[in-house]
């Protein structure tokens, strides 16, 4: 009775704000004073009638949630826990299990299951998570790559979220005043993650760091911290700064900001960039540090916070103040000598203990974290890869940060599994990518890389990365067998693979006459900005694929409908056939015409040609940000040294299972349909994995396996002959 007269004055006092919300339509003076004045009387007395109908209704309704309460389908499990380890390459994996370097996954593959993992075509993190939140490929789940294209004006856009501003607006309803801007957070993420059908179906979900989850979506019956691409307080996917006494290389810099500053004394001072502020000016915040030089110790003070280091000691969080928000770093004394110092900020993270965005669900949820564990990295892509690209830190600094935020994520793995004794849980772990990617020069004495930089000190670090994740799944085995019947697994999203050489495409579009330059032009700078669009038929930007310049879709689009098919054939044939001038290596194994391979709703707007590059070749870095440089081959010098944007059949993801499965293939796609069937809920016909614990098969009406050279089903990764893997 309590509840219904809580409903009943709740309506109410909407009845009473409603009829006054009306009362300014009174004071129109025209023809539709008189309509908006009926409409406050009949407002009124159809509110009072939806009270009376409501409170009628009212038993009829509770009984019926009462009753179907008892429809929902019964779960096979307790509870299912995926810990995704981002990278994990299941050729190096078994290569460390057969040398005792991973002893428990051994175990578990023995009492389970191991096996590769088909992973997605394009084998990119974004587009292989969102497979494996939605259960489909790209075509269905609109996300092809890291960046695409704005068709209108061909810069680069990214491409799983948009956030800007809105003018705000009072509609007073005979004038509408402005009064500011609202933000507004866009996930551009198709189809709907598996978790929002579990809770829609009373399982409840923890669900941490999933790559492509920000800006968070809504669902009952779970909680979400987002993973990749949540930015930086300055709205980047991770800006750093570094601060130094020498002066740094004039050259084009990717990823941070480099100041040169002075030490006066055994003082520096200077100041950190945050997001803009009222007058679209970046705002600032000021620091400073002081050294003493014989006890070699630090003190580094941001806004009225003063912690101190030792060199190369990282600084707990620090929250750097800014005008209405607030960021988190950690600062890095890199260098310490009499004559030169070094200091280097990592990116500024949102402040999870006060979000200037959302960046979970609910909103307190990260807030919640933070209280219970401190300050903690928020932003997307957490481990600062570009600051070790562009040799601002070295490799000890790096692995100290990924290793501190691997801990971070230990501690809200432990408290999710503690909160969740019934239902889903997965959390993701960057560190076994990032470290892979920084780190698989070691693997290779001849890569280009190694040249100017250490090769001994750092080469046992992959292969100990493996065997320190081997030694984190016994604890998280330990406290996931505490309850039983739970299904364990243990995921990546793709394998790995070296990355020696860099293919510009756009070059080798230029040179065969499908790109063109302006008049007088050899090269072009970033985001095209010499193509002449007019004679251009396709291009390509980010990693993954070609687009072709389309009458109806591109801004200046040149290729007709009817021409499409051919000239997609024709750029298909002569990429396969293209040969690495160095030493005549084949380096496409496989161009794929996106229409032969996806059939989703999303195909038309992603490029029309995704690249299977053979092992060693990736596009070039300044083919992804849209640049046609003089040569189309070059060697990649940077630290990022291993990649997975390749054919997808050889850089498969890793499968182990407490539990033997009815599936000799799995695939990425079959991790949706098989979480959803442990709980007894229904799979929804458009997934197109089927179930790895039997039932009955989510794929009837797709076409059958092909042949091991062609994808397995439709917009399903290739997978490679087993001789060849």
């Amino acid at each position: 009775m309590r509840q219904r007269h809580g409903i009943l004055r709740a309506i109410l006092a909407a009845a009473l704000l409603l009829v006054g919300l009306q009362q300014p339509a009174l004071a129109y003076i025209g023809p539709g004073a008189g309509f908006a004045a009926a409409g406050a009387a009949y407002a009124l007395l159809g509110t009072f009638l939806l009270v009376f109908i409501i409170l009628l209704l009212w038993p009829v309704k509770a009984v019926y949630r009462i009753a179907t309460s008892f429809r929902f389908p019964k779960p096979k499990v307790k509870r299912v826990v995926v810990l995704g380890l981002d990278g994990f390459d299941p050729g190096l994996a078994k290569r460390f299990m057969d040398e005792g370097r991973m002893p428990n996954l051994k175990q578990l593959a023995e009492q389970g299951c191991f096996h590769p993992l088909a992973t997605a075509c394009p084998s990119i993190s974004p587009v292989a998570w969102s497979s494996f939140a939605t259960g489909v490929d790209a075509s269905r789940h609109n996300i092809y790559d890291f960046l695409t294209r704005d068709p209108c004006n061909y810069l680069p856009v990214l491409s799983s979220s948009e956030t800007g501003t809105l003018p705000r607006t009072l509609n007073l309803g005979f004038a509408e005043l402005p009064f500011g801007k609202k933000a507004f957070f866009r996930l551009l993420q198709k189809s709907q993650p598996f978790w929002k059908l579990l809770g829609a179906n009373r399982v409840w979900s923890s669900i941490i760091r999933v790559p492509i989850t920000f800006p968070p979506q809504k669902f009952k019956n779970g909680t979400l911290l987002s993973g990749m691409c949540v930015p930086d307080i300055q709205g980047t996917q991770g800006s750093f700064a570094f601060y130094s006494t020498r002066s740094r290389p004039t050259d084009a810099h990717i990823g941070g900001q480099q100041y040169q500053v002075t030490r006066r004394g055994n003082r520096v001072e200077s100041k950190l960039t945050g997001p803009a502020g009222a007058d679209g000016h970046p705002m600032k915040a000021s620091f400073s540090v002081e050294f003493d030089d014989q006890a070699r110790r630090a003190r580094i003070t941001v806004g009225g916070e003063t912690v101190e280091v030792g060199p190369r000691e990282y600084t707990p969080w620090l929250r750097i103040p800014f005008d209405g928000v607030n960021g988190i770093a950690r600062a890095y004394i890199q260098t310490w000598d009499e004559d030169d110092v070094e200091i280097y900020f990592t990116p500024i993270n949102i402040d999870p203990d006060s979000p200037a965005m959302p960046i979970s669900h609910p909103f307190v949820y990260a807030i919640y974290l933070a209280k219970l564990f401190g300050p903690y990295a928020t932003l997307g892509l957490a481990e600062d890869t570009w600051a070790l690209n562009e040799r601002v830190i070295d490799e000890e600094a790096f692995l100290k940060q990924a290793w501190l935020i691997f801990e971070e994520r230990k501690k809200q793995l432990w408290d999710a599994l503690e909160k969740t004794k019934k239902g889903f849980v997965t959390v993701v772990f960057d560190t076994t990518d990032r470290i892979s990617h920084m780190f698989y020069r070691y693997l290779d004495p001849e890569h280009p890389a190694n040249h100017g930089k250490d090769t001994e000190r750092h080469a046992d670090v992959i292969p100990a990365m493996y065997a320190r994740m081997d030694e984190f799944v016994a604890e998280v085995r330990e406290k996931v067998d505490r309850v039983e019947d739970t299904v364990f697994m243990v995921i990546s999203d793709h394998g790995f693979t070296n990355f020696r050489r860099g293919v510009n495409l756009n070059s080798w579009l230029r040179d065969e006459g499908y790109l063109v330059l302006n008049e007088g032009c050899e090269t072009s700078g970033d985001y095209f900005r010499d193509v002449d669009w007019t004679k251009t038929r396709a291009f390509t930007i980010g990693l993954t694929g070609i687009f072709i310049n389309r009458i109806g879709r591109e801004a200046e689009g040149i290729v007709a409908a009817e021409e499409l098919g051919g000239l997609c054939r024709e750029l298909k044939e002569k990429l396969e056939a293209l040969r690495d001038p160095l030493d005549g290596q084949p380096v496409i194994k496989e161009a794929f015409v996106t229409e032969e391979i996806h059939s989703g709703p999303y195909r038309d707007m992603a490029p029309e040609l995704l690249i299977g590059y053979h092992k060693g070749f990736r596009h070039s870095w300044d083919c992804a940000t849209g640049s046609a440089s003089k040569a189309v081959f070059s060697d990649n010098t940077k630290s990022w040294s291993g990649d997975h944007c390749v054919d997808p059949r050889l850089v498969p993801g890793v499968f182990w299972c407490n539990r033997p499965i009815d599936k000799a293939d799995p695939e990425l796609l079959d991790l949706a349909p098989t979480v959803l069937d442990l709980f007894g809920v229904e799979i929804p016909a458009y997934m197109q994995g089927s179930p790895l614990f039997g039932g009955a098969s989510a794929t009837a009406g797709r076409p059958a396996q092909e042949e091991a050279s062609e994808p397995t089903r439709a917009g399903a990764a290739p997978r490679e002959p087993e001789e060849a893997r």
